[in-house]
């Protein structure tokens, strides 16, 4: 499985940008998929999260209400939009697939993912 991520750039603070990323996975529609982002000098962080069941996407605190994780199974890919973008959100952001379909411990978890597109940067200017 293939992950290729987008749409990343440059844009003022409180400004929106929207990454997507596809995946070659033929089984898509099962996959629980997910952003996180790295910024320097700090840890991978969970963003948000999307299953294929009928669970309600997750976010983390920090994007609520400002970052929307949607899902297209029929063209296999997942998208972030992002809204009221803050200097803090500057960030690559990485889109990463579920194959094994793990319980909810591992939803929030860079280890509850088997695949990882190559990243998209996200700059926020303020």
């Amino acid at each position: 499985v293939q992950l290729q991520a987008s749409g990343g750039g440059l844009v003022e603070a409180g400004g929106s940008l929207r990454v997507s990323c596809a995946s070659s996975g033929r089984t898509f529609k099962k996959y629980g998929m997910a952003w996180f982002r790295q910024a320097p000098g700090k840890e991978r962080e969970f963003v948000a999260g999307i299953r294929w069941s009928r669970i309600a996407p997750f976010y983390a605190e920090f994007v609520r209400g400002r970052f929307t994780i949607s899902r297209d199974n029929a063209d296999s890919t997942v998208a972030l939009q992002m809204n009221s973008l803050k200097p803090e959100d500057t960030a690559v952001y990485y889109c990463a697939a579920d194959a094994r379909g793990r319980g909810v411990a591992y939803y929030t978890r860079g280890s509850g993912y088997d695949y990882w597109g190559q990243g998209t940067q996200v700059t926020v200017s303020s």
